[in-house]
């Protein structure tokens, strides 16, 4: 599990462009390198700036290598539409895609 961009912000919009797609190179060269089963992002809208601009929770049509790809949103308290439940269910899905694959 991990973000796209290693800084903190108060919110994502504070962030480049570059440094999303900077992060998501970054990201692929771990996942070619280490070869997870699953790589779950946290923060559709990271992904959707750095990498699928059309993208939308849950796993990515195209992997990385062969490593799956799932997108959840950020679990911070501006997403305020997200609930814990939410929350829940997406980390009950990856955990599944990591048994099976």
């Amino acid at each position: 599990m991990t973000d796209l961009v290693k800084r903190a912000t108060a919110r994502a919009d504070e962030l480049s462009r570059n440094e999303y797609v900077t992060g998501a190179a970054r990201v692929a060269r771990l996942c070619h390198l280490l070869e997870p089963r699953v790589l779950c992002v946290v923060g559709l809208t990271g992904w959707r700036i750095g990498v699928d601009k059309h993208a939308a929770t849950g796993q990515q049509p195209e992997s990385i290598g062969r490593t799956l790809v799932y997108v959840m949103p950020n679990p911070s308290g501006l997403n305020a539409h997200v609930t814990v439940d939410d929350l829940t269910e997406h980390f009950r899905i990856v955990g599944a895609l990591a048994d099976e694959a």
